[in-house]
């Protein structure tokens, strides 16, 4: 077999690569620009964690290309070094440290020099976190506790707001997980977050959409109350299934509100399996905490009658290809991801584990919620109905 030559991409290449990254394209789709295997762009964009690298500019203090040629015309006319550092402007502290770095009179060339002064100055830029033994303990500490960097980022400044030192964005915390040469978080720490990825993938890559079904005297979403739509009263529910391997199914229930979430187990994807479950997670909870149920089209939900006069709670069905409608729910089900991956077989679970996992998720503060917990706002929200 013939072996490929080895490529080496110019910085024009490597910015077309990171533009086209930044769009959501694959590595796949990027290496076909230039006729080369995926694995050769990923080398590229993971050494920075797949998050784009500052652009270099030189220091507006730094000595320029057309000085350092000054400097070698006047130490080849035998100029000294005041009369050189004068001609410039500059100090002559500075010119003699630009000669004698770079070779000493003899052997001063002005290009290599500038090539050498722009080598010297590629310094990694020390990271916040670096130092601050208590900041990482912290965030170490909630990353294993499946906290995302935006949680904790928002919890440390609620829990500190006088404390600078433990104020930290969310950014910060993924360039130290993407970024190993800053040597701050542990590698170990990526698969505390949810999608468990090595590098940053574009928040404009694309997403496989879902498969629809028909229901039978659906009501449409259109039609449920603005009190709904504004999530101005609690007790009005999300749901959806995640998939696992081996036909495996859990069904998910997020509060609008509140985003309190909910987890059951179901035997498999028809509606006798999932109707039944449902009915019990309704059973649950007071009537005033439970009025309405938003569901996509899938064909689990047929027999939604059954349910709402189990319950007395009318369920209304999204728009075909509209997930957004449930964005609480699809929200969620990404985060249920951290804890169930896709491909694994969700059978395995009981329903004990499936109630910590949602123990956990309703632990955890939420940027919508002002990093209060849905714990906290749903207990709230209890009470309240005596």
């Amino acid at each position: 077999m013939k072996q490929r030559s080895r490529i080496y991409y110019s910085d024009a290449q490597k910015s077309l690569m990171w533009d086209r990254w930044q769009k959501g394209d694959s590595l796949a789709a990027i290496a076909r620009l230039f006729d080369r295997n995926h694995s050769s762009v990923e080398g590229i964009l993971r050494k920075s964690g797949g998050i784009r690298p500052p652009r270099r500019r030189r220091s507006r203090l730094a000595l320029t290309l057309s000085e350092r040629e000054e400097i070698s015309r006047g130490v080849v006319a035998g100029h000294s070094v005041r009369c050189i550092a004068a001609s410039l402007g500059r100090a002559p502290s500075t010119i003699s440290r630009e000669i004698n770095r770079n070779g000493d009179r003899r052997r001063y060339r002005a290009i290599s020099a500038d090539q050498a002064a722009w080598d010297r100055a590629h310094r990694p830029k020390a990271c916040k976190l670096a130092g601050q033994p208590e900041l990482v303990r912290l965030i170490t500490q909630k990353l294993q506790c499946q906290w995302s960097p935006e949680q904790i980022a928002g919890w440390l400044k609620r829990r500190y707001p006088a404390d600078d030192r433990y104020h930290v964005s969310h950014e910060t915390i993924y360039k130290s997980l993407f970024i190993q040469a800053r040597g701050v978080l542990k590698k170990e720490l990526l698969a505390c977050l949810r999608t468990q990825r090595a590098m940053r993938r574009s928040k404009h890559a694309s997403l496989k959409g879902k498969g629809l079904g028909k229901i039978v005297d659906a009501v449409s979403i259109r039609e449920r109350p603005a009190a709904v739509e504004d999530r101005a009263v609690p007790g009005h529910w999300e749901g959806d299934l995640i998939a696992g391997s081996k036909n495996s199914f859990i069904a998910t229930l997020v509060e609008r509100q509140t985003r309190y979430v909910m987890l059951a187990k179901v035997e498999n994807k028809s509606t006798d399996a999932v109707i039944p479950a449902l009915i019990n997670q309704a059973r649950k909870l007071p009537s005033e905490l439970y009025r309405s149920l938003t569901w996509d089209r899938g064909s689990e939900l047929s027999d939604h009658k059954k349910f709402t006069l189990a319950t007395d709670i009318q369920v209304y069905f999204c728009d075909p290809k509209s997930p957004w409608q449930r964005g609480s729910n699809e929200n969620t089900n990404r985060l249920l991801r951290q804890y169930f991956p896709k491909g694994t077989d969700l059978s395995v679970h009981s329903q004990a584990k499936l109630s910590a996992v949602a123990r956990q998720l309703n632990e955890r503060p939420r940027k919508t919620l002002d990093y209060e917990t849905p714990a906290e706002r749903f207990t709230a929200c209890v009470a309240s109905t005596g």
